[in-house]
């Protein structure tokens, strides 16, 4: 039995020498690509993924601890989705924390005076190469839509609810609730607030070094 320390509880940077790389497909937002990858025992393994731009997302929680939602068709799971505000990282020079302000006003049209990192995550790291930050918001505002967004497709036909964290944990749990963004963050937010009440999170501009590594593939 190996049991690992607290210092030990870390992902490890590491990369397999890569053969050759073939896309086989390009989308809008994805690539398909299939690796022939070396093994350390000197097999060749051929496998595809998603390379993807990256995310964020936001759990907004107001003074009664309820948190900003919206409900959005997601096409390839047939589902009306019960998610928090959310977007991809595919606008140049814009930070982490920028994209998701954006998105918060766009989405729910809301601002926040404090946020704090939540968690960070690969959603299906094994066959998509998405990183995902989930942030904290708290001290919310309204705020005017920005100008010039229009929703388009799905977005034009999701609307904004609101619900209890407390309330929110129990779906998940009762597996009522699936989007992994509404999942990981509710988690993260009702662990942190019951632990200390969000002191220990991180800072909302914290190095985010496993993106930074997927990114630069």
């Amino acid at each position: 039995m190996i049991i690992l320390g607290p210092d030990e509880l870390v992902d490890v940077p590491l990369a397999w020498p890569v053969v050759s790389s073939t896309v086989l497909a390009r989308g809008k937002i994805t690539s398909y690509v299939q690796d022939q990858v070396r093994t350390p025992d000197g097999q060749l393994i051929a496998r595809e993924y998603l390379k993807h731009p990256g995310a964020v997302g936001v759990i907004a929680l107001d003074d009664h601890d309820r948190v900003a939602l919206v409900r959005q068709y997601r096409h390839p799971v047939r589902h009306r989705l019960i998610e928090p505000p959310a977007g991809l990282l595919d606008v140049g020079g814009e930070d982490y924390l920028q994209a998701i302000e954006r998105e918060l006003a766009e989405e729910v049209g809301l601002a926040a005076r404090r946020w704090a990192v939540l968690v960070d995550l690969f959603t299906t790291p094994g066959i998509l190469g998405e990183s995902l930050r989930i942030y904290l918001a708290r001290d919310l505002t309204d705020v005017d839509h920005p100008d010039g967004f229009t929703r388009e497709g799905e977005e034009a036909h999701m609307d904004t609810v609101w619900a209890s964290l407390d309330d929110l944990v129990e779906a998940v749990l009762g597996g009522r609730l699936h989007n992994p963004t509404v999942v990981s963050g509710v988690l993260a937010a009702w662990t942190a607030r019951q632990r200390d009440g969000f002191t220990s999170l991180r800072p909302a501009d914290a190095d985010w070094p496993a993106r930074d590594l997927v990114a630069s593939e």
